[in-house]
């Protein structure tokens, strides 16, 4: 009897895989101090499993994000702080900045990159304050959990090319898409000066334009 091939899904087309980030797992030293750390710091506490011979694990999910992150004991061999340079993405950096210090994180001050673009190793070549023209991508922030482990906060407004699907805008949180709106009302008041009130009807397109074009690295309307 012959057996017929299963007809293959979208997901499972050799011409296109998702292949999305879902955890990165960290080693720490003291799990629960750990856990105390990243739950004070208000990230989502998703599980804490524990099994045979000491082995457990913690899931942390940061507010809006799609990747959660785990550690625990027994999860992985890596050196308690070896991980560095895990990015956090934020739309506004003084407001994260202040926000993470006064739950308990230790932060570095902001900074940005004396080339302008993405971070130098360590602190080379970091020069204070945001970026001097608040470019999307560059400005940063920093700070190490009780282990080390390295975090960075980074500024971004607006998504290079490719980065978002040009057919549609996505956000990841209310916030985020309450930024986003303040972006464009700001703009949309910027293009009704010049335009003098003309098209004051077409704002909702106008708006809907704008967060697309922004959020896919397209050329913005003016």
């Amino acid at each position: 009897m012959a057996i017929q091939e299963p007809t293959p899904t979208n997901s499972a087309r050799t011409d296109h895989i998702d292949t999305k980030l879902e955890v990165v797992v960290i080693p720490v030293s003291d799990v629960d101090r750990a856990k105390s750390f990243y739950t004070g710091l208000g990230w989502r506490l998703d599980a804490d499993v524990s099994g045979e011979d000491g082995f457990r694990v913690v899931q942390v999910t940061p507010p809006g994000s799609p990747c959660s992150v785990i550690f625990g004991a027994n999860v992985t061999a890596a050196a308690p702080g070896s991980a560095q340079g895990l990015h956090l993405v934020v739309t506004d950096i003084e407001m994260a900045h202040a926000a993470l210090a006064s739950r308990g994180a230790e932060m570095s001050g902001v900074f940005h990159d004396d080339g302008g673009v993405f971070h130098h190793k360590g602190a080379d070549h970091r020069l204070p304050g945001p970026h001097p023209s608040r470019s999307s991508y560059g400005s940063f922030a920093s700070f190490s959990d009780p282990d080390g482990n390295g975090w960075l906060l980074q500024e971004v407004t607006a998504r290079l090319p490719g980065r978002i699907d040009a057919n549609g805008a996505a956000f990841t949180s209310a916030g985020d898409l309450a930024e986003a709106l303040r972006r464009v009302a700001s703009a949309h008041g910027e293009h009704e000066k010049r335009d003098g009130g003309k098209h004051d009807e077409a704002w909702p397109e106008w708006y809907a334009d704008y967060l697309v074009k922004e959020q896919s690295g397209q050329t913005l309307p003016t």
